[in-house]
């Protein structure tokens, strides 16, 4: 589909910047939500109609609680119709053959499962018209009267396939009065260009590392092998995802927006905690509003605070995809995050970062192998590669070629995942020569992606397939 190619991403840009900085500020959201539909219906012509009714719906359903919000019943009433609704839509695409599948193994029933593809970006647009009515109800927001506005809040095409999400309330006011200027262009465009960079020039690159991994019989892998393919798949994610982040929120800043960031260095942190509140953000903070705090947060007793943490995570892996593999991984964060809250947290602070900062990466690093294979049998015998259980030999010719031909990616990996980076930029800014300095590192990057990009045909983001 079009969404695997980023060339279709340069070539749709630059015609839609056009127009919209030529169209009066009136009209803006309009081409806005018409560049988005016409973005998203080119991947997704048939179920481009589920975006839009989801949209329609839930515009109603705030006029509705709207007009009804000095009543008891009827708000509520909206509120619980709204949820199931664009649940039950999440439900059938997402975790339908799912259900169906565990059914009928578990009763030997032969109920048929339904052959209709994910549509793509769907959790993430669904997530934010929920947002809209819940942040309405709760009176945290003011109702959009404006149906296009609200329809450019959805279908936004910066983050609309892959995110972040972005909480209705947290952007309302810049649905109706935000400011585009030359140095806010400027600044998303080169966030834009640093998404792009991390997504073409490092995720693709060590991706091919994890590829080849990926593709060998365990019994032909070294341990070694394992670690290496891993270790790439680590930070391919993590670059490929905040990549497209970065690229969403730089094009937002070019239209006028001002979007959270989604990562923050995660790779830096002393504790999975720690972690969590660096890794996909938008997402972390969708269920800290809608489902942890309501259900009592931390403010509860203790046995209760981990059934909120249960409840979290568990629905935090099936978000990700319907398949054991995520819920396991959702429950092994959730039972790390449970031991730190009782007392792993505080004997941490007591030992060097540098042992901090170890313990974090192996465990995100074992989360990785739950996240990616979706055979939980696979999960445990790759775990079993790396400490060379059985017969594996520790390193072999392939090994020792995969470390040789990309220690240097790997390097220029840990070096990017951390702020190092940014602060010499920003360092060289402050200088007399530094604009022409920064200017020429961002033409050269520039032209290095495009080079990459056309020479290679699928460029796929990770998280598309969510």
């Amino acid at each position: 589909m079009v969404f695997s190619s980023l060339v279709f991403i340069f070539k749709f840009l630059p015609i839609t910047l056009l127009i919209y900085y030529i169209s009066p500020k009136g009209l803006r959201n309009f081409v806005l939500l018409i560049a988005s539909l016409i973005f998203y219906g080119w991947g997704e012509p048939v179920y481009i109609s589920i975006m839009i009714f989801s949209t329609v719906f839930d515009y109603f359903n705030g006029l509705l609680i709207s007009k009804y919000r000095d009543h008891k019943i009827i708000p509520k009433f909206i509120l619980i119709n709204s949820m199931v609704i664009n649940l039950g839509i999440l439900f059938f695409f997402k975790y339908y053959n799912f259900m169906v599948v565990n059914i009928n193994n578990l009763l030997g029933l032969s109920i048929s499962t339904s052959s209709l593809p994910l549509p793509v970006g769907i959790s993430f647009y669904t997530f934010q018209t929920m947002s809209y009515v819940i942040d309405l109800y709760l009176g945290k927001a003011q109702m959009q009267k404006n149906i296009i506005s609200f329809g450019t809040y959805v279908a936004m095409f910066p983050q609309l396939v892959a995110g972040p999400i972005v909480q209705y309330g947290d952007i309302h006011k810049q649905l109706n009065d935000r400011k585009e200027s030359l140095e806010k262009f400027g600044e998303g465009a080169e966030i834009f260009l640093i998404g792009l960079c991390k997504k073409v020039l490092l995720a693709n690159n060590i991706g091919a590392l994890w590829t080849s991994v990926k593709a060998t019989p365990f019994v032909e892998l070294s341990t070694l092998s394992a670690w290496l393919g891993i270790i790439a798949f680590t930070f391919q994610i993590y670059f490929d995802f905040s990549g497209y982040s970065d690229m969403a929120i730089g094009l937002g800043k070019m239209l006028g927006f001002d979007l959270d960031i989604n990562f923050n260095y995660p790779y830096i942190s002393r504790s999975i905690t720690e972690f969590w509140r660096r890794w996909h953000i938008s997402l972390g903070s969708w269920f800290r509003e809608y489902v942890y705090i309501p259900l009592g947060g931390n403010r509860v007793s203790t046995a209760k605070h981990f059934r909120n943490l249960f409840i979290v995570w568990f629905l935090t892996g099936f978000w990700h995809g319907a398949s054991w593999n995520f819920i396991l991984w959702g429950l092994y964060f959730c039972a790390i995050l449970i031991i730190e809250k009782s007392f792993l947290l505080k004997w941490l602070e007591t030992k060097p970062k540098a042992i901090s900062h170890i313990y974090a990466f192996f465990l995100i690093i074992i989360g990785w192998i739950i996240f990616e294979f979706d055979q939980v049998g696979n999960v445990f015998s790759f775990i079993g590669l790396m400490f060379g259980a059985g017969k594996t030999p520790f390193l072999d010719y392939k090994s020792l070629y995969y470390l040789y031909t990309n220690i240097w990616v790997f390097i220029g990996l840990i070096i990017f995942s951390t702020p190092l980076p940014k602060k010499v930029m920003d360092r060289i800014k402050e200088k007399s020569y530094g604009y022409i300095v920064v200017t020429t590192i961002y033409v050269i990057l520039l032209l290095l992606c495009t080079a990459y990009l056309v020479n290679a045909s699928y460029n796929p983001f990770l998280y598309f397939r969510f």
